[in-house]
């Protein structure tokens, strides 16, 4: 009997441990996303300027990607693996968008040109966020998530996902591309 108590005490710490240490970032699963902000856009139809990819994206389906590391291949990947889905379901009017957050234009914007360029990108847009403009409070982006990634639809979040730097994998790449589905119809 005290065995299993002390068994249940175990798994019920244990329990509470995995989930303080989710990481959460950013609106959650049944928010309205927050609403408009203005990135300088890399590239895309408003590249060279600042625009609200918010606006642009309406009430259509959409992948937001808040990082802040530049420079990791498995992002990059995600990139690459977001933009197909996004050329895919275009008919949808399905839209992506990976804002770097924190960052001074002037040395992230030939980093992100390159970034584009050597993954192909068609339909994703890369934007910055500069240090000095920080993107919203109100989006609520948590200071240890090097990566968040939103899908929303009507503006209505439908997954959110979370990692600490070096935390992405491709399985979790995968199950990001796999519920591209609760978005487009």
């Amino acid at each position: 009997m005290i065995r299993n108590l002390l068994a249940a005490t175990v798994i019920a710490v244990l329990g509470g441990v995995v989930v303080a240490a989710d990481l959460k970032s950013g609106p959650q699963m049944g928010d309205k996303v927050p609403g408009p902000f203005h990135p300088y856009n890399v590239n895309g139809e408003d590249a060279g300027k600042h625009a609200c990819l918010y606006c642009k994206a309406g009430e259509s389906p959409v992948v937001a990607i808040f990082v802040r590391n530049p420079d990791d291949a498995m992002t990059h990947k995600l990139f690459k693996a977001i933009d197909a889905e996004t050329t895919k379901n275009a008919k949808a009017e399905m839209q992506s968008f990976a804002v770097f957050c924190g960052g001074k234009k002037d040395k992230l914007e030939p980093k992100l040109k390159e970034v584009a360029k050597k993954t192909e990108l068609k339909s994703l847009v890369l934007a910055i966020e500069e240090a000095d403009d920080p993107i919203p409070e109100k989006y609520n982006l948590n200071k240890d998530a090097d990566v968040t990634v939103i899908l929303y639809v009507e503006r209505l979040v439908k997954a959110n996902y979370s990692f600490e730097k070096g935390k992405l994998t491709d399985k979790d790449i995968d199950a990001i591309v796999k519920d591209v589905s609760k978005i487009v119809k």
